[in-house]
């Protein structure tokens, strides 16, 4: 219900993949006559097919959920607090998942509840409920283990919501180190050496396009445009913190007039921007000069994007989870920057978000998020964006 496009296809490439890898094996072992061609292009088509197929389900039993109202689960909420009346949002407002959400219980005194925690069991079987998510907030580990017990016995799906909004991790990995468990506080894909490779060989890839087909030409014509309305270098280079907080030279073509303010960041009608620097700003042209960076290996095409050093100082050590972006390299684009979060951070919320979605991007990396992420970064260039300046 819950499993994203991106994963559904991330899911069928790798099953597609090794089985390529058997058949190319078997045809090798029997000396066969089919040539590796014909291989290629056949799981080319059924590659295509079933993704084609599989996404369409997918649309399709979101769109007949709506409609009929049925093929749904019914799930209460234990507690009240931020992170539960989101969650409650996101079942009243995606039907398509198929959650049929029946209201929410606790001790707080409030008008809008079914009842008190004690009440909800009865609720649970009387109304035959299929999940139960309970806030940790307001439960006693008493009352934790009860629901446990209670909902095995039952055999209802039982489901936990963190107490803290700011904790972004995914959920914790129990490895055994013979018979003693061991959690992880998080799996970071990119720490496996093939996944690794595999960025790398995209991000090298990927910046030899850009470099030969994009910028060969726009670095002469841009820069004389640059050079003629203000005096100074075209490019821009200022070092900030790259993976494990180790400096680099990002680079960016100069949109502002010279200044000794460079470690400050660009505010909306800041004086310092020049008339073309507004526009390759807006259209984020001035960053295409870190695909140097990222042939270079200091930078790669999708992650975090690289903070200011005074930023780290601030926020390093107020904002949860802030320093766990500098676990893999910083990117030309990111997740937070497609999601809106991107430019002059104006108030809390808005490093918090931006935080919120790098964490997530770097739990959760995939070969088509990247993808995806770059889509939507060239959308937004043709849209616009409000907090491009």
């Amino acid at each position: 219900r819950f499993t994203k496009i991106t994963k559904v296809v991330s899911l069928l490439s790798k099953q597609l993949f090794v089985f390529i890898l058997l058949v190319i094996s078997y045809v090798f072992i029997i000396d066969s006559n089919i040539s590796f061609k014909s291989i290629v292009t056949f799981f080319s088509i059924l590659f295509v097919i079933l993704n084609i197929w599989r996404i369409f389900l997918h649309i399709m039993f979101k769109k007949y959920r709506v409609i009929t109202g049925s093929n749904y689960k019914k799930v209460i909420i234990i507690g009240s607090s931020e992170a539960t009346r989101e969650l409650q949002d996101f079942f009243n407002r995606e039907l398509g998942f198929g959650y049929k959400f029946m209201g929410y219980f606790s001790d707080n005194n409030e008008s809008s509840k079914l009842g008190s925690i004690n009440q909800s069991y009865d609720y649970i079987l009387e109304n035959k409920i299929d999940e139960v998510y309970c806030s940790v907030t307001e439960l006693s580990n008493k009352e934790i283990k009860y629901f446990i017990d209670f909902c095995d016995i039952n055999i209802i799906n039982l489901k936990f919501i963190p107490d803290n909004k700011e904790l972004f991790s995914k959920n914790l990995r129990l490895n055994y180190y013979d018979i003693t468990p061991i959690l992880s506080l998080r799996e970071i894909p990119l720490d496996d050496p093939i996944n690794s490779v595999i960025k790398r060989v995209f991000d090298v890839l990927f910046s030899i396009f850009i470099i030969v087909f994009v910028l060969s030409w726009l670095i002469p014509i841009l820069g004389l445009i640059i050079i003629i309305e203000s005096k100074g270098p075209i490019f821009f280079q200022q070092d900030r913190p790259g993976i494990k907080e180790r400096g680099f030279g990002c680079y960016k073509f100069r949109s502002m007039t010279l200044n000794s303010n460079s470690e400050d960041s660009a505010t909306r009608n800041d004086a310092r921007i020049t008339r073309v620097g507004k526009f390759i700003r807006k259209t984020s042209i001035d960053e295409l000069p870190q695909f140097f960076n990222v042939l270079f290996g200091e930078m790669s095409v999708v992650g975090p994007r690289p903070h200011l050093w005074r930023q780290n100082e601030i926020y390093g050590t107020k904002i949860s989870k802030y320093m766990v972006r500098h676990f893999v390299k910083p990117g030309v684009t990111g997740l937070a920057q497609v999601r809106g979060y991107r430019g002059e951070i104006e108030t809390k919320e808005d490093i918090v978000n931006r935080t919120k979605y790098d964490v997530f991007y770097i739990e959760n990396w995939t070969l088509i998020l990247d993808l995806g992420i770059i889509i939507q970064t060239v959308l937004n260039v043709f849209k616009g964006e409000e907090k491009a300046y």
